[in-house]
Formats: structure tokens, sequence, C-alpha cells
């Protein structure tokens, strides 16, 4: 997978002062973690999702457009969903996103995101069968759709709120530096983290979107200026919601909303990357700045995870975890101040994309080898 988004990267040197920081982080003890294989045998896993059920599964989504049930830590011959055949899987396309609806015991709904055979955005809504063994594939129903004016910066990220809103995280559209200047147009849905409300049967604005009375304003936008936020999630006691944000030539970044905003935050990108210009001689726009960056001594392909909140391992209690696609690398930040120091736990091969369980234990997808793998406490 050329993955959300290792490309259009030429060399950068990194500044000395995040260095500095860099060195200072590495310094502070890391909590003993441990990489325990789950499951194996998948295929490029994109998300890792559960349904809130009481039934101890988990799901996941594959970029080839299938979703497997994994219960009792193997994983099911049968398929619980395929829409191999309405995308195209390849590069960044294809089934890149998953979530249950909050009343999915009764209700029975799901949602994905995926990119069509023309390579657009779909967010399309199933129901499961009545036995919950599968999604029924003659009752998908598309709620939302975008162009995309490239074949990368995607995004993908599906999740519920704290306030019972589905959010979906898109990429700026692709190419390299936001041709088009989307993250930073409000018209276009595109470089925005948006907020729908399905409790109907449609996606509709959800209520208290910070642009929907603007005029030629996406009235679905919740955030923008947003390069390509390859996995958000909100932190399940704090309702707080963290961004990863995929850099462009210098820096990846990790950015923060607390759960009592109004939205409407302006991330910066194209405008900024990290803490920094990106395009000559910006100024300070009333961008919100990253609360954690990291340059390319590093790596180069954040992949968004989780404020780690389960039982198992007590000192990464409230740390938010994520790693980098390219280097492998994992680490963990405490939720501190407006400049998060991290410290790294271990590696994995190319972890894809992170996953929580019912109980609040974290998993971690490595895209080529199929497997997934738990953290635990050594």
């Amino acid at each position: 997978m050329s993955r959300p988004s290792a490309c259009f990267r030429p060399n950068a040197r990194f500044p000395l002062a995040w260095g500095v920081v860099a060195l200072l982080a590495s310094a502070q003890a890391a909590p003993a973690v441990t990489f325990q294989p789950f499951v194996s045998g998948l295929t490029q896993v994109t998300a890792i999702a559960h349904a809130g059920d009481g039934s101890g599964r988990l799901y996941a989504a594959q970029q080839d457009g299938r979703v497997r049930v994994i219960e009792g830590g193997k994983v099911r011959d049968s398929l619980f969903l395929d829409v191999q055949k309405l995308t195209r899987a390849g590069g960044e396309r294809g089934l890149i996103g998953l979530a249950f609806d909050p009343g999915y015991k009764t209700n029975r709904r799901l949602y994905v995101h995926y990119t069509d055979l023309n390579g657009d955005t779909v967010l399309a809504r199933y129901t499961a069968a009545p036995d919950f063994s599968r999604a029924d594939s003659g009752s998908a129903k598309t709620l939302f759709t975008a162009k995309q004016p490239y074949s990368n910066h995607n995004g993908g990220q599906l999740a519920f709120g704290p306030d019972g809103f589905l959010y979906l995280g898109l990429g700026d559209g692709g190419s390299g530096g936001d041709p088009k200047n989307n993250a930073q147009n409000l018209g276009s849905p595109l470089g925005k983290l948006l907020r729908f409300d399905v409790s109907g049967d449609a996606a509709k604005p959800a209520a208290g979107n910070p642009f929907v009375n603007r005029a030629g304003a996406n009235p679905h936008i919740w955030a923008y200026g947003l390069r390509n936020p390859w996995r958000f999630s909100f932190d399940r006691e704090g309702g707080n919601l963290v961004i990863a944000d995929v850099g462009q030539n210098s820096f990846e970044e990790v950015d923060f909303q607390p759960r009592a905003s109004k939205g409407g935050e302006n991330y910066g990108w194209r405008v900024r990357e990290g803490r920094v210009c990106y395009e000559q001689g910006c100024a300070d726009k009333g961008f919100v700045a990253p609360v954690l960056v990291y340059g390319r001594n590093e790596g180069q392909s954040i992949t968004g995870g989780y404020v780690y909140q389960g039982k198992s391992i007590p000192a990464l209690k409230g740390q938010y975890v994520f790693a980098d696609f390219a280097t492998g690398t994992v680490w963990a930040a405490p939720m501190d101040g407006k400049n998060w120091n991290k410290v790294a736990l271990g590696k994995v091969s190319n972890p894809s994309t992170f996953g929580e369980d019912a109980a609040g234990e974290i998993y971690v997808a490595e895209y080529g080898s199929g497997r997934i793998l738990k953290l635990a406490g050594k």
C-alpha cells in the first residue's frame, strides 16, 4: 500500500530545536509493553473495530473490501461484509473505514468508508442480519459521496464521538502540497473532519456544526486544515479528540481537540506543516498548533492510535499510543499541556491501523504480514 501517505516526501533536514525535544522525550521512562500475536492470516488491514454489543468480537476491515470477524482469538472463515465489487483497492484506495452505530445491538447499523470504482469517497450504511452473523449486502445505503481529484490522501477514519454523531476524516484530495488548496477551502469537504447526524435515514449535518449557516461552506465540516488524517480517535474516558495528520516534506503531527470544543478549528495545512510555514511568509492566522510533531529522522507516515484506558498495562493509562508506518516505531505520549513528549514502546512491521476492544485494550495491525498484535504488559 502506498500508504497514507508515504509519497511526495523529498528529503528535509530536521531542525535542531525539534531534535532537542526528541532527546528530552527519549530520556523519559517508557512503560513496559509487549506486542503479543493475536491473530494472523488477514490481508492489508485498514481498520479494527468492536461493535459495543457485548459479544467480545472484533472486526477487521481489509483494504480489498472484505470485513472479517475475530472471535475467540480466531478469524472466522465466513465474511461479515464484502464490498470488493464496489471498490478498486490499491495504493491508498479501497475499504478504509469502519464504525458501528452506538445503538448497534438494537438497530444493527454499521458504516463503511471506501473509494468507489472511480476512486471517489463513499460513506455507506449497512444493516446486520438479525443474528449479527453478517451484514446484509442488500441493505446498503449511500449516505455521502465526495469527488477525489487524485488517487492519494483519501483519509479514511470513521468513528462515533461521545456526542453520538459520526465523524469522517478526509485528506486534502492528494497530489503533493494540496495544489487545489482544498484543506483551507470551506466549500470543499476535502482536508476536513466531517460530522454527521445518522440517527435517521440520511446523513445530515450534525446540530451545532460550525459552518452550517455560512454561505458557500460545506455544512458537514467540523474542523479543517488537515492534510491526510490517517486515524483519529476519541478518548473513551475524557471524550477528547486526537488526530494524527500525515505530513508533507518535514513533519508528522498530532492535533488535539478538547471535548468542550464547539468545532471550527483550523489545523493549518497547507499554510503550515507542523509548527512551521509550508507556504513562504505565512503568519499566525489563528491556526491551532499541533501538540506533538516529529521529523524525518524519526519517521515519515504517522498512524494514529488511541488513548489507552485499559487495565492490563497500568503504566500506560491515559497515554496516547500511535506509530509511524515507515519505521514501525510505536510511541506513547502523556497528554500533557500544549506540547506532548513521546517515548518509544517498541517496533512492529508497517503499522497500518490501531483498534480498541470493548475493555479499552489496544491492538495494532501489521499491513504486510496480515497480523494483528495486542499490546500487553511485560
